[in-house]
């Protein structure tokens, strides 16, 4: 009897796992409560407030195939979180608290992915008997509450991020469940670190391991394909399993020989695809053109990336509110190994934290495989990709390798050398961490408050400092007599000032001045120019000459037709503009100019530099139209039929049918 009945604690303890769970449940929804009553900010713009297509008046399935490929941020479109965008959108209406709330349980549900992945990865490399759901839901409890993963629920437009992750977590959950199935091994017991010739705890073998295969390969095609519909970053799944399976299972079958099928899944499903991947890349990497709309090249970049890598470290174990200052577009770039001495100093770093990881991987695989994941995600966006430099979200995977390489060291038992102070030191990080996130979503909880904060957080960054100053310009409610209206131009003029500044600024002063009717300075419009003319203009430029070409068209702005026509030959000026560039100031030509040869002209090179986008098509017909030249306008039409993917365009299409002269 008393070798069938289990100890009074054996059914006991592994619940202990689950109820810290829900404590760390509890305590993350507290922490991120007050963050939910923010705003929108920056990307949040032309991604969901100024993008029409995630506001759809329906939810008629062309209107959500509209929504589904109307995202500005890719060329893949990313439509699951486009749809997810429109849901909030269609329950809720344009509320950013309600999107947020969405975010925040999309973050629970990856915190609930974590426990389990953590919990199987402790279960497959040592015997952590029951303890494993404890040290799993500490790992969770430490990933939900780290502060550099706060804009991954806080700011709307990286659910793309946490929403690809989500599927990422669930592939490689699926992929573990399968290897244990193949190398038989029970949920509760097992090691796979047997096969390197220790010993380990005994295994339990099970009587039907061949499915597992299946659902290894089934959790990563599946999972990668639903996580790309998300953001291009899921893409990266098979490549986090591949150390899972070199530290964690070896290769092996149960009987410790070579799995083959292992090996052919991973020649299939990585290193063809990387191979591909990388013949299709390279020639875009290595295009100057590609560069064009930066101030780093490939050489710099991959210079400056080692101190980014380095500092995410730093960023996710001892945070400090300057580092996370959300705006980072005040990092020095390095130009050579000692441009700054750091760029040296942090390849050392990564080379001697790579060179640990190879160290414990025998000795303390999990740790090892901790580091490899941190690694492992850098290399998209951390390398050879022309991106922007930094951005914190990106480490929302990355965080968790880290934590699953700290937090099982610390949490040691009490047996062990320095347990005491190793809990003592998890106990301090835990709090400090959760201060942290607790302090900055409460600063996130309020437009004014959020960027005062990040202002304050970032003093030389002209991001933050402009932000700063549109915030104030909000608030003023375009009153000349309101305090904020005075307020505003200080943050503004200091991020023009600032170096590697766009035009923001100096249209944000432009807009408010011509919009309350007062006098607009004449170095200002010098300062927009010069920029335009000193490098090809970027999203932000592009935005900000949209933004008064609106203004004026609108009749709301005032704008001196000349300077507006040097900004935009300055901006063009530069070897092939964007469509964007293109439509928008053939927007301005016909709509304020009233020269509809150079409106028609400027809309006709937008649609040859970008034929798959509908809204320079159908800008294009309407004037076509307007000038009685039905033949061309017949020819766009069929080019835009062919568009109109189901159905998405149906509406547009009947407007532009029904128009007196196409008829």
């Amino acid at each position: 009897m008393n070798q069938t009945t289990p100890p009074p604690r054996a059914s006991k303890v592994p619940r202990t796992g689950w109820w810290l769970l829900l404590a760390a449940f509890a305590l993350t929804i507290a922490v991120y409560w007050p963050g939910l009553s923010g705003g929108f900010l920056f990307d949040d713009y032309p991604n969901i407030v100024d993008n029409h297509g995630v506001q759809p008046p329906d939810a008629r399935f062309s209107t959500l195939v509209g929504a589904a490929l109307s995202s500005p941020s890719s060329e893949f479109k990313r439509p699951l979180a486009s749809l997810s965008f429109a849901a909030n959108y269609l329950a809720s209406g344009l509320d950013p608290y309600w999107m947020k709330l969405t975010n925040l349980v999309i973050h629970l549900l990856n915190g609930l992915l974590v426990f389990v992945l953590a919990r199987a990865l402790l279960r497959s490399t040592a015997d952590w008997g029951s303890r494993s759901g404890v040290i799993a839901a500490l790992v969770c409890a430490a990933w939900m509450l780290l502060p550099i993963n706060l804009t991954g629920v806080l700011y709307v437009v990286q659910r793309m991020e946490s929403m690809a992750n989500l599927f990422v977590l669930l592939g490689l959950v699926g992929y573990v469940t399968g290897r244990r199935r193949m190398l038989g091994l029970t949920p509760d017991l097992g090691t796979a670190r047997a096969f390197d010739g220790e010993s380990g705890p005994t295994r339990r073998l099970l009587s039907a391991p061949t499915p597992g295969i299946i659902l290894c390969l089934v959790s990563i095609v599946v999972c990668t394909g639903m996580g790309l519909l998300a953001k291009e970053t899921a893409v990266m799944l098979p490549l986090y399993a591949a150390p899972i399976e070199w530290m964690v299972f070896s290769f092996h079958t149960r009987e410790g020989q070579r799995d083959y099928r292992i090996l052919g899944l991973f020649a299939t499903l990585l290193l063809l695809p990387m191979i591909v991947g990388m013949i299709w890349l390279l020639p875009h990497v290595f295009n100057s053109g590609s560069w064009s709309t930066r101030d780093f090249d490939l050489r710099t970049r991959l210079l400056s990336e080692a101190r980014i890598v380095a500092d995410y470290v730093r960023w996710t174990v001892l945070p400090t509110p300057a580092a996370l200052s959300f705006y980072h577009d005040d990092f020095p770039i390095s130009t050579g190994l000692l441009k700054p001495w750091t760029t040296l100093a942090s390849m050392m770093f990564l080379g001697a934290l790579f060179g640990l990881m190879l160290w414990l991987r025998k000795r303390l695989p999990l740790a090892a495989l901790g580091i490899a994941l941190f690694l492992g995600c850098q290399l998209l966006t951390g390398t050879i990709l022309p991106l922007e430099l930094i951005y914190e979200h990106r480490n929302y995977f990355a965080s968790f390798g880290l934590m699953l390489a700290i937090v099982p060291l610390l949490a040691a038992p009490r047996g062990q050398s320095f347990a005491l102070p190793r809990h003592a030191l998890l106990a301090g990080l835990l709090v400090c961490w959760t201060a942290l996130t607790a302090f900055t979503a409460f600063a996130w909880g309020n437009p004014l408050r959020l960027a005062e904060d990040l202002a304050t957080r970032a003093p030389e960054s002209p991001r933050a400092q402009y932000e700063l100053g549109r915030t104030y310009i909000i608030y003023s409610h375009y009153d000349p007599a309101s305090p904020f209206t005075e307020l505003a131009y200080a943050p503004l003029e200091k991020a023009a000032a600032l170096p590697r500044s766009s035009i923001l600024p100096e249209q944000a002063l432009i807009f408010m001045n011509a919009r309350m009717k007062l006098p607009l300075k004449d170095a200002w419009w010098d300062s927009m120019i010069a920029k335009l003319q000193a490098s090809k203009p970027g999203v932000q430029d592009e935005s900000s000459l949209g933004a008064l070409t609106q203004c004026v068209r609108q009749k709301r702005c005032e704008l001196p037709p000349d300077r507006m026509i040097q900004a935009f030959l300055a901006a063009l000026a530069h070897p092939n503009p964007s469509a964007r560039l293109l439509a928008t100031y053939g927007d301005y030509a016909w709509n304020v100019l009233e020269d509809h040869e150079l409106g028609l002209r400027m809309t006709q090179e937008a649609v040859q530099a970008q034929p798959q986008e509908p809204a320079y098509q159908i800008t294009l017909i309407r004037m076509l139209a307007a000038q009685g030249n039905k033949a061309e306008a017949d020819a766009a039409l069929k080019r835009l039929e062919a568009l109109n993917i189901g159905g998405r365009l149906d509406g547009s299409l009947r407007e532009l049918h029904a128009l007196p002269r196409l008829r």
